[in-house]
């Protein structure tokens, strides 16, 4: 980004914005409480969110994919819609800080795939800092001291779902504009949860229903802020910000579902936090761009 057009209170103040629309993503879903199918209310929440797709119509209708961008894109929502299913039934399973933490491991596992499938090298001190984030997250969940809920599994699988979609996207966004990216992945991921869905439906109330739509808004108001935050200030000015989800995740896990804090889980979320930081710092002095500044999948 051009210096002098950066602004970066701006970019942090649209980046605090982004977090606070995941933070309260993720506590409306919890709202739920289980009584939609977590599979069902993916999909009802990414066809409730096509109403945000509306104003790229014209670019959908006149786009002609190549049969590759075809693939990537096929791929991308087949990866994002076992990544979202996933999300939404840990959200069921296990508290809001768990989730938060361990969706911070997305970055790393973009970091190792990058290497196989961009070509990219792996530094010592790269190396380093993948085994600290995988040391975080033993700790947060403390595997054989504790019982290990599905939920946790669903996280991992979360992750790595989310890692594979952000690096094909990064395939496709030097072909397509960012607006036909997100509108291929909305619809696809629609079409790919449908007929999970299917499989577990029950009818919602139209409480649920408004639920989801709001789950709807707040993803699409946090990616646009973040888009926002990106467009203001460099990505290493921004980035800390993202964390403070960590923080939010906690205090509303704590006050409005009486999750108990634990230290446990902040710990492990600030040693994943500290390698993700750090990576992407190497990334930046590097001048390459290929790790995610945090949990910026679309969910």
């Amino acid at each position: 980004m051009n210096t002098k057009t950066s602004n970066p209170a701006l970019g942090i103040f649209w980046m605090i914005c982004t977090g606070l629309c995941f933070v309260g993503m993720t506590a409306t879903v919890k709202l739920l409480a289980g009584r939609v199918p977590a599979a069902e209310s993916a999909f009802l929440r990414y066809l409730l969110g096509l109403v945000f797709v509306i104003p790229a119509w014209r670019s959908l209708r006149d786009l002609r994919l190549t049969g590759r961008q075809l693939r990537l894109a096929s791929l991308r929502g087949a990866t994002q819609t076992l990544g979202v299913i996933c999300w939404f039934f840990a959200m069921t399973r296990i508290p809001m800080a768990e989730v938060t933490a361990m969706n911070y491991l997305t970055p790393i596992y973009v970091t190792v795939l990058a290497v196989f499938f961009l070509g990219e090298r792996l530094a010592l001190r790269r190396i380093l800092a993948i085994l600290a984030a995988l040391g975080g997250a033993i700790l947060i969940l403390r595997p054989g001291f504790r019982e290990l809920d599905p939920g946790h599994f669903a996280m991992l699988g979360t992750s790595l779902m989310f890692g594979i979609s952000y690096l094909i996207a990064k395939m496709i966004t030097d072909e397509l504009s960012p607006a036909i990216v997100v509108a291929l992945l909305s619809i696809t991921v629609t079409i790919g949860l449908f007929p999970f869905a299917l499989a577990v439906w029950v009818w919602p109330s139209w409480s649920d229903l408004g639920i989801l739509f709001l789950v709807a808004c707040f993803a699409t108001g946090g990616h646009y802020a973040m888009t926002l935050a990106f467009a203001s200030a460099p990505v290493t000015v921004t980035q800390p910000a993202t964390f403070l989800q960590l923080v939010w995740s906690v205090l509303v896990g704590a006050v409005f579902f009486g999750e108990g804090v634990d230290p446990y889980v902040v710990a492990g979320g600030l040693v994943i936090i500290g390698s993700v930081l750090f990576i992407t710092l190497r990334e930046a002095m590097l001048k390459r761009r290929v790790t995610p500044s945090g949990p910026d999948t679309k969910f």
